[in-house]
């Protein structure tokens, strides 16, 4: 299985389900995770993370956040910024991030804390103004742009991608499958592909994959009751 950032977000969405992220699934290793990107139209007056917090506060009610859809990652993205700093959007869900980008660029909506890889060139174009990414630390691939939690201690938003395996798969044959994969995460042109892509390697044990399953559960958890989202 791969594991996807939609997964720990589901596993807090659906609390009564027949399939259990945690309990139905063997980690084997991470792959990588990817960040967002927190995108506003260029005709904002925020420039600046700060800035758009105070600009949504002065105009309560005018500002909306667009996503790809109800308690997707861009969606939980957004509401964790909002949890975290108190600027008020109204979420406005999309069927995916290409209707989405077209009414940011066109104003319809005023943010958009979306995918990195299909947002760059409209940012390197200035068709898009990028206030911060949602990774840990900056990117290579954008070494202007600031991070989110240096204006917000303690904000990370970055999508989690790893494999799993059936509950129950033998020790032996998880801890092979963990050194073969990291085995070729450590290959110089697939950590480039993900560097390229905006990500980072995310090779390691599978305990530590657990590990990060465990925390994006807990975290969404927060978040999903925070916003209220119900699933669709």
């Amino acid at each position: 299985m791969l594991v996807g950032s939609q997964n720990p977000v589901n596993a807090a969405l659906y609390q009564r389900s027949d399939f259990d992220l945690v309990r139905d699934i063997a980690p084997v290793a991470g792959l990588t995770r990817q960040p967002n990107v927190m995108v506003v139209n260029p005709a904002t007056p925020a420039k600046t993370v700060p800035e758009f917090i105070a600009y949504a506060k002065a105009n309560q009610g005018k500002i909306n956040m667009a996503s790809t859809g109800s308690g997707t990652p861009s969606h939980v993205a957004g509401e964790l910024f909002k949890m975290m700093t108190g600027a008020p959007m109204t979420h406005v869900p999309y069927r995916g991030g290409a209707p989405a980008l077209t009414d940011l660029i066109g104003g319809e909506v005023q943010v958009y804390f979306g995918a990195l890889a299909s947002g760059l060139q409209l940012i390197r174009a200035d068709k898009l103004r990028a206030l911060a990414v949602t990774s840990a630390a900056r990117l290579d691939i954008l070494p202007d742009v600031p991070v989110v939690a240096e204006f917000v201690p303690g904000y990370e938003a970055s999508g989690l991608f790893g494999i799993g395996a059936p509950k129950g798969t033998p020790t032996e044959i998880v801890d092979r499958l963990n050194r073969t994969i990291n085995a070729g995460l450590a290959d110089a042109k697939l950590s480039a592909k993900f560097l390229e892509l905006g990500g980072n390697v995310l090779a390691g044990t599978p305990a530590a994959f657990s590990k990060e399953i465990t925390d994006e559960i807990e975290k969404w958890s927060k978040v999903v009751k925070f916003a209220g989202i119900k699933p669709e």
